[in-house]
């Protein structure tokens, strides 16, 4: 089912807005991801398409139809939550067949739909199980199988991997794909973690304080972040940032520390970046040790720094500098010697540079 949320507003009795002017559609079958900080109105807007907040101005529209008023149960949606919710004394059988029992479906309908899910989520041979005998990925598959079995047409999911450990949350991302796909439900993903949005959605809402600062697929808020708070949020680590601005034909740095000429600048950019404060970002991935061929002196930015602490992770290695005024994080082969304190120059090309403007944190194209 398709959603059409137009111009929605939430604010409380007590006068707190949490959500301003949050305009956005979900297609069909699409995996849409809502991501940003905590306490950015991620799960408060995830709870209004529910039903379990009332919208104080705006219009939520399902497949054409405004449902502003229309309580949960008449909605057409499954819910997952963070806890998993299950009845410690059901087995998982029991626990999957709950709604339905309680609906009044019929023993031969109901069987037949926790054998179809539990195929799906590959629970078969723990249907005689109670949940304390589950580890937690089995558990959170449970909890899906509860919405599945429903056959919603769509689903709500708000942080549904928090209470996993980092290695059942990898498996489980994949897992969740994989069932959005066999399904086919239309599904709406609440995360604060920015790799579970780039790993999993069609579409990324990235917010803050309520507000959407960027819509679009993970390589364009990737590539092309629309702000200063998409290109530091998106990206792990996050995008490194310069104070400076342009003054006679090369950018200096506030404190004089790195300057750099046009040359190689997009010339549609020089007139949009010139005589104004601009933040300057490259992400940590583009940055190298060594000038080639193709990475010219004249193409390239050069920074001095001093290593403060650096990080082995196994197939790269996260290494914190500081450049005078301004702090970053480089990625680095395993195989590069850094030591704490020591000096160490590194170059990053002008194309892969990203240029906002300061006054309005938005980037220049």
């Amino acid at each position: 089912m398709a959603l059409d949320l137009k111009n929605i507003y939430k604010i409380y009795p007590n006068g707190y807005q949490a959500i301003t002017d949050f305009n956005l559609h979900i297609n069909d079958k699409e995996f849409v991801v809502l991501v940003g900080p905590s306490g950015c109105g991620k799960s408060t807007t995830l709870r209004m398409i529910a039903g379990l907040e009332d919208i104080t101005h705006g219009t939520l529209e399902i497949n054409g139809k405004v449902v502003n008023n229309l309580p949960p149960k008449a909605r057409g949606i499954a819910m997952v939550f963070q806890s998993y919710a299950l009845y410690p004394t059901l087995n998982v059988y029991e626990n999957m067949a709950f709604a339905l029992d309680l609906a009044g479906f019929d023993e031969d309908v109901i069987k037949k739909r926790v054998d179809e899910t539990a195929k799906i989520l590959g629970l078969t041979d723990y249907l005689d199980r109670k949940p304390r005998a589950l580890s937690g990925g089995q558990r959170q598959r449970v909890a899906l199988g509860r919405a599945i079995i429903r056959k919603a047409k769509i689903f709500l999911m708000d942080e549904p991997l928090s209470n996993l450990d980092a290695k059942q949350r990898v498996s489980m991302r994949s897992e969740l794909i994989r069932i959005h796909r066999s399904v086919g439900a239309t599904t709406i993903y609440v995360t604060h973690d920015q790799i579970e949005a780039m790993t999993m959605a069609d579409k990324i809402v990235c917010m803050d304080v309520g507000v959407i600062k960027q819509v679009g697929s993970p390589e364009e808020l990737y590539f092309h972040p629309a702000n200063i708070f998409v290109a530091g949020f998106i990206g792990d680590p996050p995008m490194n940032f310069i104070n400076g601005q342009f003054e006679d034909d090369k950018f200096v740095s506030e404190g004089g520390l790195v300057s750099f000429g046009l040359e190689g600048l997009d010339p549609k950019l020089l007139g949009k970046i010139a005589h104004k404060p601009l933040v300057v970002g490259y992400r940590p991935e583009h940055c190298f040790f060594e000038l080639s061929d193709e990475n010219k002196t004249e193409n390239c930015v050069s920074f001095a720094s001093k290593v403060e602490v650096y990080e082995m992770l196994g197939d790269v290695q996260n290494v914190y500098l500081n450049n005078g005024k301004d702090k970053a994080i480089i990625k680095a082969s395993p195989e590069k010697t850094v030591s704490i304190d020591s000096s160490l120059t590194y170059y990053v090309n002008k194309k892969d540079l990203h240029f906002f403007d300061k006054a309005s944190g938005n980037a220049i194209e």
